[in-house]
Order: C-alpha cells, then structure tokens, then sequence
C-alpha cells in the first residue's frame, strides 16, 4: 500500500498518512510556466496498490486535472491499483440536466478518471447518491456522519439538540443523525428561486424552545444556512448550530456566517481551509482523516468498508 498526493489539501493527506504510519511517494506536482500540469513519480511503484489523495475543490479544474495526471503517471508506472481517493468530488451538483441543453458533468468527470485509469473511487458524502452509478469501477462512499455525531455528543451533549434538515433533499441524512441522537427531527421548506439564493418558506415540526442542529452535506455561499436559521429563531428555537460535511463557503460566505445568528458552524477538513475559515470565530472544522485512512486500509486488506457505519 502506497500513497500519493496533489496540492489540493495537504494538511489532510499528511493527518491521513498519520494515520497510516505511511509515508508518501516522492512526486514532483508542479505548473510550467504556461500552468499546463507536470507530474513525475520520483519512486519505483510498480506492481503497488496505489492511493492517490486529492480533492477537486477550488480551483477545481487545476485540482481535477492534477488528478486525472496522477493517476495517468501510476498506470504507466505499472501501479497494480489505482484508487482515486477524492474526499470531495467537484462537479457532484450538476449529477442532472437542470434544463434543456444542459450538461450532466459529475457522470463526465466520473468518466474521465475511469479513463485515466483509476480502478477504485473512494469519496465522502457525494451530493446524490446515485452518482456512484456514474462509475463503471467500484466505488465507496462514506459518511461524514459518526464523525459529526461525536462531535455533537462532545459539544452539546448535555441537551441533545434537535436535528434540522435546510432542505427536502437532506431528510434522509438529518433522519439519519436524529436517530443515533435519540432526537425528533424538522424540516425547512424553502423555494430557491435562483442559483446561489434561496428564501425559507416555513417550518415543518416544531421548534418551539429548541436547541437546533442544521444538517447539510455542503455549504457553499450560506445562504441557506443563515436563512434557517432565521427561520428557525423566529418560530421559537433557541440556540441554532450548523453541521456541513464539505466547506465550499465561495464568496462572501464565511463573512455571512461571521454576521449571522449562526452559534458556530462545524466542517470537516475535505476541503482546505481558508485563512479567512480560520480567522473566523463561528467556523470550526473537524477531522475526517481517521474515517477515511481506516477506509483506505480495509480496502488494501480486502475487509468490509460498509461495516464502518454498523
């Protein structure tokens, strides 16, 4: 078992080969000067179960071609297997022609690291499920879940809160939460009228005298989570904190959340951190480098990656 990183997040793919007690392949990733990406494996990695580490955050298209370059080098190193390990995969909203004459890109950008050469995906809580579909190679997904259940249990175990869904769509990740928190669950309505913007609607349960927990798997300009949370207070919750497996915060979003009535919102480490995240006194991550190292190691020693989530 070998690893091998790009620039996309460093800091988790060295906590990841902490770990892992591994360390990782030399390999120069660097830009010439017209940005085209070069990569040379400085190691032998022939016949290796090979781990490549790096998430398609922004910029994006740098990273994902950093990837899909990677991945061509360990193939015609002659890597035994090639396992894209992407704790956040770019490109996961557009799974669906929103419109006619739209594009599906998260099935093209699956079927360029096929053709790269990858021969495993794993990733953390892809936007829509049925994207692992888009893959014609084994693919895992895990969930941030547990780790974000202890991290609740740590910080507001006391009163377990109740568990808050922003959207339709993230019932079945917040009924998730809820059932291991032993909590009732809500549910915001809201009508988006516009990419980017979103205006809360009403509040289906009742929040009344509530701690609340907002659940989400991203959260890119806030706006839906500060909305919530308006909602939220105006029908009676009394404290509202905000969980999101992946950190876009794009724009202004992290000085949204400095602004709002947000107690703190928590991330995990897929995406790296800003300097601006980090200055910010309501935004807290957490670490999903233990999750995804011990996924890494079941997979190298053929043992059940479901069964982490038992």
């Amino acid at each position: 078992m070998r690893l091998i990183t790009g620039n996309s997040n460093q800091p988790l793919a060295e906590a990841i080969g902490r770990y892992l007690k591994l360390p990782y392949v030399k390999a120069v990733v660097r830009r010439f000067s017209d940005m085209e990406v070069f990569v040379e494996v400085q190691e032998n990695v022939r016949g290796e179960d090979m781990f490549v580490v790096q998430s398609t955050s922004f910029p994006a298209n740098d990273n994902l071609m950093e990837l899909l370059i990677m991945i061509d080098a360990l193939r015609r190193a002659s890597a035994r297997r090639i396992t894209a390990v992407i704790p956040y995969f770019g490109y996961a909203r557009q799974d669906r022609k929103m419109g006619p004459r739209t594009p599906i890109s998260a099935k093209l950008v699956a079927n360029m690291i096929t053709e790269a050469g990858a021969n495993r995906v794993l990733t953390v809580d892809l936007h829509a499920g049925q994207i692992q579909g888009f893959f014609d190679i084994p693919t895992d997904n895990l969930f941030a879940l547990p780790v974000i259940h202890k991290d609740i249990q740590d910080y507001l175990g006391d009163q377990p809160p109740m568990v808050i869904s922003p959207d339709v769509g993230g019932v079945l990740r917040a009924r998730s939460l809820a059932k291991r928190l032993g909590t009732d669950l809500a549910i915001v309505d809201k009508r988006r009228e516009r990419a980017g913007e979103s205006e809360v609607m009403n509040i289906i349960g009742d929040v009344e005298g509530q701690r609340c927990v907002l659940l989400d798997d991203i959260i890119d300009s806030g706006g839906t989570m500060c909305n919530a949370a308006d909602a939220l207070l105006k029908n009676g919750a009394t404290e509202v904190y905000a969980y999101a497996v992946h950190g876009v915060l794009s724009g202004g979003a992290v000085q949204r959340i400095r602004n709002s009535k947000i107690k703190s919102l928590v991330v995990t480490d897929s995406i790296a951190p800003t300097d601006e995240m980090r200055a910010c006194p309501n935004i807290r991550s957490i670490s999903i480098a233990p999750l995804i190292g011990e996924a890494m190691r079941r997979i190298n020693n053929e043992e059940s990656v479901s069964s982490l989530f038992d």
